[in-house]
């Protein structure tokens, strides 16, 4: 089995606010048949970027994300399948569920695990 991150563009999801109860309820429907089907891991959604700290390899903070950065993940779920097919297809159940565009990454393997 292999990880794979599924995420979403913060600007992506654009809902009408009367249809977010449904949104939601569709995305949960989703986690709970990816949990049923052991393969939920992880997910979450994220705060707006606006409240975001950023921290440079000097150690130094400041507030946002860079201001040229256009995307901004707005939230991901990780699951653990034994194929990018099986992202692929999991990726589309939260894109319809979601109502938008979801991006797939393999999460590489931890080299010092057993």
């Amino acid at each position: 089995m292999t990880e794979y991150l599924i995420a979403f563009d913060d600007g992506d999801m654009v809902i009408p606010p009367g249809e977010l109860p449904d949104a939601a309820k569709a995305a949960h429907a989703v986690i709970q048949e990816a949990r049923q089907a052991g393969v939920w891991v992880f997910g979450a959604g994220l705060e707006h970027h606006d409240v975001v700290s950023v921290v440079a390899p000097d150690g130094t903070v400041t507030d946002g994300p860079y201001p040229e950065t256009k995307e901004h993940i707005g939230g991901f779920a990780v699951v653990d399948v034994p194929s990018h097919e099986a992202a692929l297809e999991w990726a589309a159940k939260l894109a319809a569920a979601c109502r938008c565009p979801q991006q797939v990454f393999q999460v590489l393997p931890d080299p010092t695990a057993r």
